[in-house]
């Protein structure tokens, strides 16, 4: 491992005073951030612990949540009103790690974490865009099974990791962010960047700028919404597909619907295209696979993924045909 230094920062403000080191890294639970300072993946100069921020789920004077960077995996997943209101989040975190990962691991480490494409890792022998621009993406010819069919480019074919992150995009939620230009917000769905000629960038953050919190919003009343992983193995895998879902019935028409795939794309994808499908339409397994199908038309599989437009169309029918009979809350 490469030498560093380490401080801990009193308050956000010192965060960010210490931050705007050139060199330096935001250190929350360290579930990945130090898994590749192992591997030299990462090397920072100097680390800011930012674990020991206020760590606080207030509610909002609308009937949202807000939740502070520093707030734990296990802590939000077992949060009342997370799991009264917001089931697939909950569900999200709790497939995404062991109890252990998930009680050291922060909200705003989640949403920074970085891929785990094999070649990304890989430091020895392998070309990677995204670890080194320009180096070449020895993954597109390479083993491939889980990487992207959507949204991918020539430089890197890479997917997002996170399970929350899937279902936060799902929930239309909004990141609070710090930083030396002073405080703004962006929409979820705008926080990770598709890899373009620049996968070595996985968010629009700016540099030295610090996640202090994510904000949900009222889910519409009556709407049931759930997280389903498919994956290799049921013990801790990081998804093949995944799809969050939010939806509301009127009748048997759709009144409201949130998608969002994971395992498909550098960053989690909101079904944007099988959204619109799917507004107004009867709630039928053929509206739902035809939605699913639309969305993913423009889908370029690799060599071991081609299975994934097909897998993730299965997936977001069964799990909308749950959501509208009741099966899942």
């Amino acid at each position: 491992m490469t030498p560093f230094d380490y401080a801990r920062a009193a308050d956000t403000a010192d965060a960010l005073r210490q931050g705007a080191v050139a060199g330096t890294a935001y250190l929350g639970g360290g579930t990945n951030l130090v898994d590749l300072m192992r591997e030299t993946v990462a090397r920072p100069a100097r680390l800011v612990d930012v674990s020991t921020l206020p760590a606080a789920i207030g509610e909002t004077a609308d009937g949202g949540l807000t939740i502070g960077a520093a707030v734990r995996n296990t802590a939000l997943a077992e949060h009342p009103a997370v799991r009264a209101r917001y089931p697939l989040l909950s569900r999200a975190i709790l497939a995404g790690a062991s109890a252990q990962i998930r009680n050291m691991a922060t909200v705003g480490g989640n949403l920074l974490q970085r891929t785990r494409c094999t070649y990304f890792y890989d430091t020895d022998g392998s070309r990677c865009n995204k670890r080194e621009p320009g180096a070449g993406c020895d993954a597109r010819e390479g083993f491939n099974r889980i990487h992207a069919v959507l949204g991918a480019s020539d430089a890197c074919v890479a997917t997002h990791p996170s399970d929350m992150c899937v279902a936060l995009a799902a929930l239309d939620a909004t990141v609070h962010v710090a930083g030396p230009g002073g405080a703004r917000t962006i929409p979820f769905a705008d926080l990770h960047r598709l890899p373009g000629d620049r996968p070595d960038r996985d968010t629009h953050l700016d540099p030295g700028e610090l996640v202090t919190a994510v904000a949900l919003p009222p889910l519409p009343d009556g709407a049931r919404s759930t997280y389903r992983k498919v994956r290799d193995r049921a013990s801790y895998a990081f998804a093949l597909v995944s799809v969050a879902a939010v939806l509301e019935l009127e009748g048997d028409r759709i009144r409201h619907v949130r998608i969002a795939f994971g395992g498909v794309a550098h960053k989690p994808w909101r079904a944007a295209t099988a959204e619109a499908a799917l507004l107004g339409a009867a709630a039928t397994r053929q509206a739902f696979l035809d939605a699913a199908a639309a969305e993913f038309a423009d889908a370029r599989p690799l060599r071991d993924n081609a299975f994934k437009p097909a897998l993730a169309t299965r997936t977001l029918a069964a799990v909308l045909e749950d959501l509208s009979t009741g099966v899942a809350a």
